[in-house]
């Protein structure tokens, strides 16, 4: 592994010399970002490592769901995103266990309180509603407090540059398994007015989400049916001051079966989230204020309704509820001479509930999990440097954690980055992490009062190179988790485990060789020790691989884009060999490697009107990514979008 990255490192230095005479400009680290540090800046000016999922790629994944496209992304895997719509997804960035990922909407945190690790459910976006999405890999608990352990995910949806009154974007698509999405968007500009309306469908008979072994049990399939709408408006109130407030609105049904290789056609789920929230921002040349607020429900009803079957279970419903408050204010003072000072606060609360009722052969049994809450207060301060002709930029940082339940935590963040040459910048950092344990986590059912809240501490080191033709990163990482928060699968309890250890690398390249030909691609290498209880035993035991996440992923896409408007490409998908729960008191199963390919065309016709196809898995390739349930056949879907 230490022989590879030395051939790689090598290659980023040489292909930087090969550029050095005859490139001036450099166009990633050039653009415009607000993740890193909450404020906006060049690329060029932060040491993290940053990726930008553009509107333009974006464009290009109509076809495709949200955790589809953050699937092909570096360091993240998504366990559900190629399983039938509506299948749990399951965020992994960088080995970390679920829940260690914070998803951003707009820049505010967004969760749900009563899923088991506080994830925010992909399934309710679509991708048609992002104008953009930046992922910040690495632990950012410092500037965005619990649940950023091992990155952030920012979901962008406001639009910029915008400057008629009235504009107009829909577009529809439809393929394989009956699937249909619609979607329109309204918004402009007039005066010192900015809004913007979208309301989209998603709707799909899907497959059997469980795996049918035999082939003759006839399992049914398993549809899905999604609405969102959502509506922002800003009102620029004098040249420093921008007022903003929005509500968004997410719901979806899907059938669900009644677990790995067990079907069941009468069982569902309902979900919807609403979201409403206000905030203002003031800047001035010296001093930027930002304010936002938050308020969120959430509610997940499950419905078994098996009077056909037979057995003693005839009927079950349960049902979540939880709600979210959050509230910030934060500010950069500009200090001269090339230094920022970022400070902020912030307070954030969870509740939720659980009714539980059966109705059996031995009658109905109820349950109530009664409301219950959390709440954390935080301030956070970084102090950021640029200079030496922007070659080197430096970020210190701390937060204070106050929490209901485990007092104050403190976590820090040392990130420098020094630009070798103009096109070579290396860069690290050393952060600290911190995420308390989730409401489900302490008092369900599988619950422990007694858990510990998970502390980290994570180290990075890379290289980036930005050369006219090729642009490229590589990034070692080492993360250490003590009292880390996991699930006895003997004992059905959640529990500290004493030690993980994940160190792993990652490598993004794109290149035009060519005018018009560009071929993109990364490269992901895990290595995972966990040190947890046996899945077979009563006993410790150290497993050398991490459930669900592969040692080895790997992505690419090659695309040409032709004079006439017509673009075409093709991408792959490889995977390693990964380890699932084989069951109780079971060996883990091996799930075998597997490698993907796709094609995909447009034709767009005066930046206005665009036709698409998009084909995955054109070799009908048979695989699973979840033990016991059905992965994606071969998929066609056609669209077209059309913008006034």
């Amino acid at each position: 592994m230490k022989k590879n990255l030395f051939v790689v490192a090598a290659g980023l230095f040489f292909s930087s010399q090969l550029n050095a005479q005859t490139d001036s400009s450099t166009k990633s680290l050039e653009e415009v970002i607000v993740t890193a540090n909450r404020l906006p800046q060049k690329q060029a000016q932060t040491g993290k490592v940053i990726t930008v999922i553009g509107r333009d790629v974006l464009e290009k994944s109509a076809g495709q769901t949200v955790a589809q496209v953050l699937n092909t992304q570096a360091g993240i895997t998504i366990n559900g995103a190629l399983n039938n719509t509506g299948t749990v997804q399951t965020t992994y960035m960088r080995g970390a266990n679920s829940g260690r990922t914070l998803i951003l909407l707009d820049g505010i945190p967004v969760s749900d309180p009563s899923q088991i690790n506080n994830e925010f459910d992909l399934n309710l976006l679509l991708v048609n509603d992002i104008e953009r999405i930046e992922i910040a890999r690495g632990a950012q608990s410092t500037l965005y407090g619990s649940d950023a352990v091992a990155g952030v995910i920012n979901i962008i949806t406001t639009k910029t540059n915008v400057t008629k009154p009235f504009n107009f974007k829909g577009s529809v698509v439809a393929g394989s398994f009956n699937t249909f999405r619609g979607s329109i968007q309204l918004y402009g500009k007039a005066d010192k007015w900015n809004y913007a309306v979208r309301s989209s469908t998603f709707s799909s008979k899907g497959f059997s989400t469980a795996k049918d072994t035999a082939g003759n049990k006839g399992f049914d399939k398993d549809g899905f049916l999604g609405l969102t709408n959502s509506a922002t408006v800003a009102y620029q109130a004098t040249e420093q001051l921008q007022l903003r407030s929005f509500v968004q609105y997410y719901q979806y049904k899907t059938s669900l079966d009644e677990g790995g290789f067990r079907d069941d056609r009468d069982f569902t789920q309902r979900s919807r989230t609403f979201n409403t929230g206000t905030g203002f921002r003031f800047k001035n040349k010296a001093v930027a204020f930002t304010g936002n607020y938050m308020y969120s429900e959430s509610y997940r009803n499950f419905l078994n309704d098996s009077t056909h079957a037979p057995g003693f279970s005839k009927y079950a419903q349960d049902d979540y509820a939880g709600k979210n408050q959050f509230v910030e204010l934060f500010a950069s003072i500009e200090l001269g001479k090339g230094f920022t000072l970022l400070q902020g606060a912030d307070y954030r609360y969870n509740s939720f509930n659980n009714q539980f009722l059966s109705i059996s052969s031995f009658g109905p049994f109820r349950s109530r999990f009664r409301d219950t809450s959390i709440s954390q207060q935080s301030m956070y301060a970084s102090l950021l440097y640029n200079g030496l002709n922007e070659k080197l930029n430096v970020e210190i940082g701390g937060r204070l954690n106050v929490h209901s339940r485990y007092g104050s935590n403190y976590t820090y963040t040392f990130n420098p980055s020094y630009a070798l040459i103009k096109q070579l910048r290396v860069f690290g950092s050393v952060a600290t992490g911190f995420k308390a344990p989730s409401l489900y986590q302490l008092y369900s059912s599988a619950g422990n009062a007694d858990l510990q809240a998970e502390k980290s501490i994570n180290y990075e080191a890379g290289l980036q190179h930005t050369g006219k033709k090729i642009q490229q990163r590589l990034v070692y990482f080492y993360r250490e988790i003590k009292t880390g928060l996991e699930f006895d699968y003997i004992n059905f309890v959640y529990y500290n485990i004493p030690n993980q250890i994940v160190r792993g690398a990652e490598y993004e390249v794109s290149v035009t060789p060519v005018t018009n030909l560009n071929i993109t691609g990364n490269y992901t290498y895990l290595n995972g020790n966990d040190f947890i209880q046996s899945r077979t035993t009563t006993k410790d035991t150290a497993y050398s691989y991490l459930l669900r996440r592969p040692k080895h992923h790997l992505n690419v896409n090659i695309g040409y884009r032709f004079n006439n408007g017509i673009y075409v490409a093709l991408n792959g998908k490889y995977l390693s060999n990964r380890n699932d729960v084989g069951g109780y008191l079971k060996p883990d199963v091996l799930l075998n490697a597997y490698f993907l390919a796709g094609a995909y065309a447009e034709y767009k016709w005066k930046n206005q009107l665009r036709f698409f196809i998009d084909a995955r898995n054109i070799t009908n390739k048979k695989f699973t990514d979840l033990n016991g349930f059905n992965s994606i056949p071969f998929a066609i879907y056609a669209g077209a979008t059309i913008e006034l």
